[in-house]
């Protein structure tokens, strides 16, 4: 299967190889991209989730080649490593804003693009908690809340300040995980392995 995802931004290519690849048990598909980062994301992709990949530099694209579900295929040795695999993922993220950066329109984005990435990464945390206006992502943000009810179902606990909440007067607009206080913060700074602030 060949898949043409130049011009989609990241996560866009990782997003459709995914969504190809979970449709088969077993078998290749061919990414074209057009950035040496995006090729780089999707090798990482396939190792992060046991395939193998290898990509070639074609003109001014890259194509990339991912096997699933063939025991003999062999790893890339070139591609990213599945560092993170196993690995003890007790983390609480902390999300206190609704965008990324300081520009409004290219931050929402941004925010949508890295649940994004790590939904289809599979790389989440045990935890994740919203303050401020980050509670707009549980809430109201119509892009975000399905994505959040995806990483929810991987079992990832998800919280949303009680403060924030009727501050902004959301508390009956809750849509995923369930509604927290700061002790969830205070207690996760000693229970947690590692404590992420966003």
């Amino acid at each position: 299967m060949l898949i043409d995802a130049r011009g989609n931004a990241c996560p866009g290519p990782v997003m459709m190889a995914d969504d190809a690849l979970s449709k088969m048990e077993h078998g290749i598909i061919e990414v074209i991209v057009d950035s040496e980062e995006a090729s780089l994301n999707l090798q990482g992709y396939a190792a992060q989730n046991g395939m193998a990949a290898e990509a070639t530099r074609e003109g001014k694209d890259w194509k990339v080649r991912i096997v699933k579900g063939y025991a003999c295929a062999p790893r890339s040795a070139s591609g990213p490593s599945a560092l993170g695999r196993g690995e003890d993922r007790s983390i609480l993220m902390i999300i206190g804003t609704d965008v990324l950066g300081k520009d409004e329109e290219l931050g929402a984005k941004l925010m949508k693009g890295f649940l994004e990435t790590m939904k289809v990464h599979k790389q989440v945390p045990q935890t994740l908690f919203f303050l401020n206006a980050g509670v707009r992502l549980t809430t109201t943000n119509g892009e975000t809340v399905p994505l959040l009810k995806d990483i929810e179902a991987m079992g990832v606990e998800i919280y949303s300040c009680g403060t924030c909440l009727k501050h902004y007067d959301l508390e009956s607009s809750l849509q995923v995980g369930r509604r927290g206080t700061t002790n969830h913060i205070v207690e996760g700074l000693q229970d947690f392995g590692k404590v992420v602030w966003i």
